[in-house]
């Protein structure tokens, strides 16, 4: 493993400790947790265009002076938003059981990604898709994005020591694997395709197609 990818999911793993304590206990105070349950009350019902200062202040019952002191304004609000969403696909995949099997682990880890995306509809469309508009992400969005590649980095790196999986850099694996879970899913959330189309099925088979292609041998 080459010392940048060494670097890279260090980096990764500081910042998923850094950003464990979840989003609720950073902003611990009522008139923050009004705002954000506001603002995700907002974004299920609206979508991202409906996430104005105004707007949240008046859903949350207080003045727009309170999300700004606390958010620094709406890209503030946002931010956390896609924290919250980024710690939780985190914890999704997380909380997949480690065994023996290393490659059945990252099948699981890809169920979990798609039930967290059907789950959690509009986080997930924020996250990858829509954004609020005038919205500029902060570093502190990006962060636990990172946090949850190099979660999944250190699952693909356990397969490729196993033996399950050749050699190479588990992060650049890791985003190829991310992609691959992402893309069904973002095409079943906008019914992009036949009606009766077995989504499950297709990501089962996205995933099959993925894995034989990065064993070290062929599947019998």
């Amino acid at each position: 493993m080459s010392s940048e990818t060494v670097r890279t999911i260090g980096d990764a793993r500081k910042h998923r400790e850094r950003y464990g304590l979840g989003v609720s206990q950073r902003t611990a105070d009522h008139a923050s947790t009004a705002i954000l349950a506001a603002a995700r009350e907002l974004l299920a019902e609206e979508g991202p265009q409906a996430l104005t200062v105004r707007r949240i202040a008046s859903t949350a019952g207080g003045s727009t002076m309170n999300v700004y002191s606390r958010f620094g304004g709406k890209d503030g609000v946002v931010d956390a938003l896609l924290v919250e969403g980024f710690e939780r696909l985190g914890e999704a995949m997380r909380a997949v059981p480690t065994t023996d099997d290393t490659i059945a682990d990252l099948q699981q880890c890809s169920r979990a990604y798609r039930d967290f995306a059907l789950t959690h509809r509009a986080h997930y469309e924020l996250m990858f898709g829509r954004r609020a508009p005038g919205y500029t992400k902060s570093e502190k969005a990006v962060d636990p994005a990172k946090a949850a590649l190099g979660m999944l980095a250190d699952r693909i790196e356990r397969a490729m020591d196993a033996g399950e999986l050749r050699a190479g850099d588990p992060f650049d694996a890791a985003i190829v694997f991310w992609s691959a879970c992402h893309g069904p899913v973002s095409l079943e959330i906008e019914a992009i395709g036949p009606p009766d189309t077995d989504w499950a099925g297709v990501h089962r088979q996205l995933f099959a197609a993925l894995i034989a292609g990065l064993r070290t041998t062929p599947l019998p």
